[in-house]
């Protein structure tokens, strides 16, 4: 919940300090995927999965890795399309893999 949390302070902070211009996100997990807020709650859905280890609890991570990977694969690539510097190294969802 704290990487969750944290990614979104950080977000919101840059808007409020950049006003409608868009930048790069930089600090905390933002150095190695680009939504570390995703991550976040993927990780609270996995461990909630885990402590009911019920049907419900695996459905509701599925559902959301189904629906948050692809839209860190797009938040992703659409930094990459609008900032040249955009950090190479950094991945769309899972440090170092995807």
């Amino acid at each position: 919940m704290v990487l969750n949390i944290r990614s979104d302070n950080i977000l919101l902070r840059l808007r409020r300090s950049s006003g409608a211009r868009y930048s790069v996100p930089e600090g905390g997990a933002f150095h190695y995927v680009s939504c570390p807020n995703y991550l976040g709650e993927l990780i609270e859905w996995a461990g909630w999965a885990v402590a009911t280890w019920s049907p419900a609890g695996l459905a509701f991570l599925i559902y959301t890795a189904a629906n948050l990977a692809p839209r860190a694969r797009s938040n992703h690539a659409w930094y990459r399309e609008r900032f040249a510097d955009y950090p190479k190294h950094r991945k769309a969802l899972i440090p170092g893999v995807f």
